[in-house]
């Protein structure tokens, strides 16, 4: 199994990367700030106006660290990484089931029951975490609806209703979400799911952290040899990383909702750190930002137990497992792609 190794968010605007022998350097204003090691990294994340040099950019794709460019709001720009390993008859394979209906519906139904399955057990860890919360029975419907949802998957056969099941049950979730915030009810309050832009402070809080997940996925994908942009769920579209949206879906529940509610919950993040802009969309500041990556990363250090593999590891190791699994399927090692399923 692959090491969990870190991520470097870099969020100073005006910061500048560079090589210092094994070591990335980050400097502001001509000032060396920090020094890590190459070897300890996984990927580097830029946000906003942050430089890297040409030279850092090739040592890191000759020792497979991923640097990807967002916006400082988090909206994904580009991605740079060196030669995509793995098996040449993986990624042949890969794009045979995407043009094959009958095989990307198999792998899109299986990566649907488990988002599924998992929005449903935050819905019910909810319920017996805070017995007394008034929205009981709100959050009681929404688990038997949801349950619907997933007895209409298994009876239906095409992609396109797969992805009806899919809205259907994220709808019901996302009606139901507000029931799971306890506390700053008024800075974070919930009606719906917004993206692109962010409407309120807790859709900024979701989109970013969705923001990093799919980093970790791509990173994950690419580390078997997989194609991140030809996906089974969703659709190839220039410039979108098809695949890793699709391995996201499962994971999005356990590592970026549960991280979203534990945040807001227990006020680690403050609505003060919020603001909108003059079009409606909701941004972080820079010290609310922070808090989340901090959060990020300590969450991937939790351990838990793989149902599938039946053993213990680390939340972080996630993408990669289920990378693994989908490629081990995806060769005829498996009979059908195990999605992770949170207990």
């Amino acid at each position: 199994m692959k090491h969990l190794l870190n991520t470097l968010y870099v969020t100073t605007q005006g910061a500048y990367l560079h090589c210092d022998g094994e070591t990335v350097a980050v400097d502001v204003e001509h000032e060396t700030k920090l020094r890590v090691p190459l070897h300890t990294l996984d990927g580097v994340v830029c946000f906003g106006r942050v430089t890297c040099t040409p030279p850092l950019m090739q040592h890191c794709a000759e020792h497979g660290v991923s640097i990807s460019f967002l916006s400082e709001r988090g909206r994904f720009w580009a991605r740079v990484q060196g030669p995509v390993s793995g098996n040449v008859l993986l990624r042949r394979e890969q794009y045979r089931r995407a043009d094959d209906a009958s095989a990307s519906a198999a792998l899109a139904r299986a990566i649907v029951a488990g988002k599924i399955m998992n929005a449903r057990t935050v819905l019910q860890r909810a319920l017996r975490d805070h017995p007394g919360n008034p929205e009981t029975a709100r959050l009681e419907r929404a688990v038997l609806d949801i349950g619907g949802s997933l007895t209409q998957l298994g009876c239906v056969e095409s992609v396109d209703q797969i992805r009806g099941c899919e809205g259907n049950a994220s709808r019901v979730y996302f009606d139901a979400f507000d029931a799971l915030i306890v506390a700053q009810k008024e800075d974070f309050a919930f009606q719906d799911r917004s993206r692109r832009p962010p409407l309120d402070n807790m859709n900024a809080l979701l989109s970013f952290l969705y923001t990093l997940l799919v980093h970790d996925a791509a990173s994950a994908l690419e580390g078997v040899g997989l194609d991140p942009a030809v996906g089974f769920l969703h659709r190839d579209r220039p410039g979108r990383a098809s695949l890793a949206l699709d391995l996201m879906e499962e994971l999005r529940p356990v590592i970026a909702d549960r991280l979203a509610l534990s945040l807001v919950n227990r006020q680690q993040v403050k609505g003060s750190g919020f603001t909108a802009s003059e079009t409606g969309a909701v941004m972080m500041d820079d010290e609310t930002r922070k808090t989340v990556l901090v959060a990020y990363q300590e969450r991937k250090q939790e351990e838990l137990r793989h149902p599938f593999l039946d053993e213990s590891l680390a939340v972080g190791l996630l993408p990669h497992a289920q990378a693994l699994l989908l490629a081990r399927c995806l060769r005829g090692d498996l009979d059908g792609y195990p999605p992770f399923l949170w207990k």
